[in-house]
């Protein structure tokens, strides 16, 4: 075996190291999407409650800080949430190529085995 390729243990090692950082990915996003999930169903929540108030219609100042704070938070979540899902989507695609690459490297050498 020559010294730039990396052993079947070597690519078995990386292989377990990139699906132990997938799954620490996963729980990220997924804390992420249950604080949206749960940020939604609040705002349903709150409009499906809002008639039995008594209250019909609302008078929306679009100046209004609260407003204004509430918007910013919902983006900030949102932004979060894009960039969780475009660094889960780069990774798996990265992750892909590489098992290619490592079933590639197994398949040549059992082929070496071989003949």
């Amino acid at each position: 075996m020559t010294e730039d390729r990396p052993s079947q243990v070597e690519i078995h090692e990386d292989f377990i190291q990139h699906v132990e950082d997938a799954s620490s990915k996963m729980r990220i996003l997924s804390a992420v999407s249950a604080v949206v999930a749960f940020l939604l169903v609040l705002a349903y929540i709150s409009q499906l409650v809002l008639p039995l108030t008594g209250t019909t219609s609302v008078k929306v100042s679009l100046t209004d800080p609260a407003l204004i704070a509430t918007e910013i938070a919902v983006l900030v979540l949102s932004v979060a949430w894009l960039y969780v899902g475009v660094s889960n989507y780069r990774f798996t695609t990265r992750l892909a190529r590489r098992i290619a690459a490592a079933r590639a490297a197994e398949a040549e050498l059992e082929k070496k085995m071989a003949g």
